[in-house]
């Protein structure tokens, strides 16, 4: 992992939660983290990490997360025992 996805992590796990961070950032953090990541139906993204599953919706016509998706993902990588 480079010093941008430290940033990427550890603005996923401000608080209070951070809205406005790029989808391809986080996108390039589970790659990072060795995460298997497929297109699903239109802006569906499926990640496999640890054995853990997810499905996303990439953000549109913006290109940055809301909070709840931000939540999503924090879940997501607690669920997938990712520590950093």
């Amino acid at each position: 992992m480079n010093k941008k996805h430290q940033k990427t992590y550890e603005a996923i796990y401000t608080d209070p939660v951070k809205a406005n961070i790029p989808w391809s950032d986080i996108e390039a953090l589970f790659k990072a983290l060795g995460a298997v990541i497929s297109e699903g139906n239109g802006s569906r993204v499926r990640i496999e990490l640890n054995g853990e599953r997810a499905v996303f919706h990439r953000p549109h016509p913006e290109n940055t997360t809301d909070k709840g998706a931000v939540k999503s993902v924090r879940k997501f990588l607690e669920n997938a025992e990712v520590e950093i």
